[in-house]
């Protein structure tokens, strides 16, 4: 990482690159925006706009649940909290008779509040309160590690199944009669999600990771002509938000996550404008 921070701050000529905190924060974003705009991409197209903010929610309970199990790492009690609600959430919507919103509303709300049940027991939830707005400035080492990790692995999976979703998501029935295993490969998509909002949740707050997920993609969509495009647009606007949002929350000192989650609304709206003209 010492190699990293003085090529970084030889490259860049801004005296931001001068704080490790910020080197840290640019290379999280550079590694969770294109994962949240590879898979929003696909979130919006199937209309799961609001799973991700159910998993959001079931945060509290994933780290309620790591406290009673005396799980001190965090981020294990949150992913495989975050990957069982993803799969139940699945199954039902597949097998039962609700709608989609409802069988997702009624996760996110449920688990939510057993999650701050367990936290505010005591008057102890204020040490977990920052979960709700993150902090992409306390990102650690070994934290970039863990992204850096599943970066390369959602990016693989993701190159190996994408057609077959894509497929899936134009004509669920088209698909099976193909010999496509739509259950299992809607799980694989979900789980993704569920491991990389769950990883990201820390410092991009359970208030806003919803937003960081499904914004660059439905700009995207507002000016895509094809999918190849749709991805890429997708792509672009995501890194475009995280690293100015960034950049300017340092300088306007204001809420990194907040600041990110805000340039990609402006940018939703200038493409929904050039859409309509």
């Amino acid at each position: 990482m010492s190699v990293i921070y003085s090529v970084l701050g030889n490259v860049i000529p801004f005296h931001w690159a001068d704080y490790k905190f910020m080197i840290n924060a640019l290379l999280a974003v550079l590694l969770i925006a294109p994962l949240m705009g590879v898979l929003g991409t696909m979130a919006v197209n199937n209309k799961m706009a609001f799973f991700s903010d159910a998993l959001g929610h079931s945060a509290f309970t994933g780290i309620a649940l790591g406290v009673l199990l005396g799980i001190r790492n965090e981020i294990i009690s949150l992913v495989a909290f975050g990957v069982l609600v993803a799969l139940i959430i699945t199954r039902v919507k597949n097998r039962g008779n609700s709608s989609s919103d409802t069988v997702i509303s009624v996760f996110s709300s449920t688990s939510i509040a057993i999650g701050l049940l367990v936290l505010s027991y005591g008057g102890s939830f204020s040490k977990y309160s920052t979960y709700l707005v993150g902090d992409i400035l306390s990102i650690s080492k070994k934290e970039l590690l863990y992204l850096l990790i599943t970066f390369v692995v959602v990016i693989v999976v993701w190159s190996l199944i994408y057609n077959k979703l894509l497929v899936i998501t134009v004509n669920r029935e088209l698909a099976a009669s193909r010999g496509i295993k739509t259950a299992l490969y809607e799980n694989i998509f979900v789980i993704m999600v569920a491991v990389v909002v769950m990883i990201s949740i820390k410092w991009v707050g359970i208030l806003l990771i919803n937003s960081l997920l499904i914004l660059p993609a439905a700009a995207a969509r507002n000016i895509a002509k094809n999918s190849r495009q749709y991805m890429g647009f997708s792509v672009a606007i995501s890194l475009v938000s995280a690293v100015s949002g960034l950049l300017i929350s340092f300088y306007a000192d204001t809420s990194a996550g907040a600041t990110i989650v805000t340039v990609s609304a402006i940018i939703f709206f200038v493409t929904y404008l050039l859409r309509k003209k």
